[in-house]
């Protein structure tokens, strides 16, 4: 087995928040991004539940992917592995929650059942396996990529929320706008590239 990578910690977590988003750089967990950032209430729900899913699904694959697979010989069968311990950690907070707190299960609804087929939460986990990190590095760049996710969620539904008030065009209104605005929001994070290096 190849040796485990235990990068500079902090510049992983900034490196995956502004350079390495996964929403606006890698173009992963599309789908929540334009159909959850219509109000910035959904928005910040939708990010806290994908903080707390993705942060506990990095430590949770780490160990399925070194413990199992690598000792089974069957590291083949890693998207197979991700996706049902991504399924189920879902469900088992889905069920957590409903019993132990309510009212923060009404709030985010809907929204927890949809991290299921969030391929951001898949992606880091992913990225994780392949840049071979230790479970530290693993479980960071998981908050991270999830902290990267949430904050350009929140800043699009801000924008979105703005832009109701506007006068725009026509041709322009609705999912159109919408697209115009999340390129300009990626070209934007591009400029973080320069700044933090991994």
């Amino acid at each position: 087995m190849d040796q485990l990578v235990q990068p500079n910690l902090i510049m992983l977590i900034l490196f995956a928040i502004f350079v390495n988003n996964y929403v606006l750089s890698q173009f992963l967990g599309i789908c929540p991004f334009l159909g959850v950032s219509k109000k910035l209430e959904t928005a910040v729900g939708m990010g806290v539940a994908v903080i707390f899913v993705i942060t506990l699904s990095s430590a949770v694959t780490y160990f399925v992917y070194h413990l199992l697979l690598v000792n089974l010989h069957i590291e083949y069968l890693y998207n197979i592995a991700f996706i049902l311990v991504i399924a189920a950690l879902v469900q088992l907070v889905e069920m957590f929650l409903k019993k132990s707190s309510p009212s923060l299960y009404q709030a985010l609804g809907v929204y927890l059942p949809l991290i299921t087929t969030n391929c951001a939460v898949l992606g880091v986990a992913v990225v994780n396996m392949q840049n071979n990190y230790t479970f530290i590095a693993s479980v960071l760049n998981g908050f991270g990529g999830a902290t990267g996710f949430a904050l350009s969620i929140i800043l699009f539904a801000g924008i979105r929320e703005r832009m109701a008030f506007n006068n725009i065009p026509k041709p322009f209104q609705g999912f159109p706008i919408a697209l115009v605005s999340a390129t300009l929001m990626s070209l934007a994070f591009l400029g973080f590239q320069g700044l933090i290096q991994l």
